[in-house]
């Protein structure tokens, strides 16, 4: 008789814990404790649920990476009870929220699918529903009694992405979230079919899991426009305890020419501060010196963000500042793929 895999429900906030008073019309935070009367449907799956609430459910918008922590020590203290684990959060930032958790737990060898909804678990026409449902699935999918997965994950509308690939794309559609550079990793129609091929395989060598709970918040996106301003650009590499930089530039990874520009990326540079080149575009990478406007960032020490997302590196920067990294092993860890989130196509 096969043991049913225990899946650990954790709900930190956002739409899809809410349900609706029909007296008043407001929203208001759902019981998960009470999950299976709202969803009978969970009790088809080979699987038994058991769920935490944070004490406060907090808004996507107003996450923080003292959160981030909160979530990694409910996993770290519950991992070796449960065989995976499903955390809801709000849709708006639950790229950037579980690129981070990627990045904090090393020698994963469980699966953490993240998911959410677009529309409250109560509501006529919600996405709550599947969403939930098949992310509890595809946490307690196994084969050859080991999990399928084994990563940190993003599950939304019919998609199981890497989570530290996703880009929220869309405010009104159920089909909120894509990942250009990265295949999904499973999807779900009349039958849930995993692409094995893209999903990561841990070591056969059993690695006891490392928690990583100490990021560096001092960083900052720098988003480039035709028309920016010496005086904007200097303000914010001026900013008081910067560390690192995500440079939000054109194409694959242009950026202007001008002396004044390149002069303050130089001066920010010898102060230890980390630049990071990503592309703005939704799909494809960075590829320092194959134009002329991009040779000299190369030259004077920005690090190629190659076909990260700007929600990854921002996580991955997050986490690395924290390794005290000499400039050289600093752009040597970051243009390496640690959790995926990089392909290896582009020379990692």
């Amino acid at each position: 008789m096969s043991i049913k895999p225990k899946i650990l429900l954790l709900y930190t906030g956002g739409t899809i814990g809410m349900v609706k008073d029909y007296k008043t019309n407001a929203l208001k935070a759902f019981d998960f404790n009470q999950i299976l009367e709202k969803i009978p449907e969970l009790e088809q799956l080979n699987c038994d649920v058991k769920s935490i609430s944070f004490e406060e459910p907090i808004d996507s918008s107003n996450m923080n990476t003292q959160n981030y922590i909160e979530i990694v020590n409910i996993i770290q203290d519950n991992y070796k009870e449960f065989e995976g684990f499903v955390v809801l959060t709000g849709s708006d930032t639950m790229s950037y929220i579980s690129s981070a958790v990627s990045f904090m737990l090393e020698n994963l060898q469980k699966p953490i699918i993240f998911t959410g909804s677009q529309l409250p678990i109560g509501d006529l026409r919600t996405d709550a529903k599947e969403n939930l449902i098949t992310s509890i699935e595809i946490a307690g999918a196994q084969k050859n009694s080991k999990s399928i997965i084994s990563e940190v994950c993003l599950y939304f509308e019919y998609k199981l992405y890497r989570a530290n690939r996703t880009t929220k794309i869309n405010a009104e559609q159920f089909e909120a979230f894509t990942s250009m550079n990265y295949p999904p990793l499973a999807e779900s129609g009349v039958h849930l079919n995993f692409n094995e091929h893209y999903i990561y395989k841990p070591s056969k060598e059993s690695k006891e899991l490392i928690i990583r709970k100490k990021l560096i918040t001092d960083v900052v996106i720098l988003k480039l426009f035709p028309g920016i301003t010496e005086k904007t650009v200097k303000s914010i590499l001026n900013t008081e305890d910067l560390k690192g930089v995500v440079l939000e530039t054109y194409g694959a990874g242009n950026a202007p020419d001008k002396v004044w520009f390149l002069n303050l990326l130089k001066e920010a540079i010898v102060k230890n501060i980390r630049i990071i080149n990503v592309t703005q575009c939704s799909g494809g990478n960075v590829i320092q010196g194959h134009y002329e406007t991009s040779v000299v960032l190369k030259q004077i020490g920005v690090v190629s963000g190659k076909d990260i997302t700007t929600e990854s590196a921002i996580a991955k920067l997050m986490y690395l500042l924290n390794e005290n990294l000499t400039l050289k092993e600093f752009t040597l860890y970051f243009e390496k793929s640690l959790r995926g989130e990089i392909s290896k196509d582009f020379g990692c």
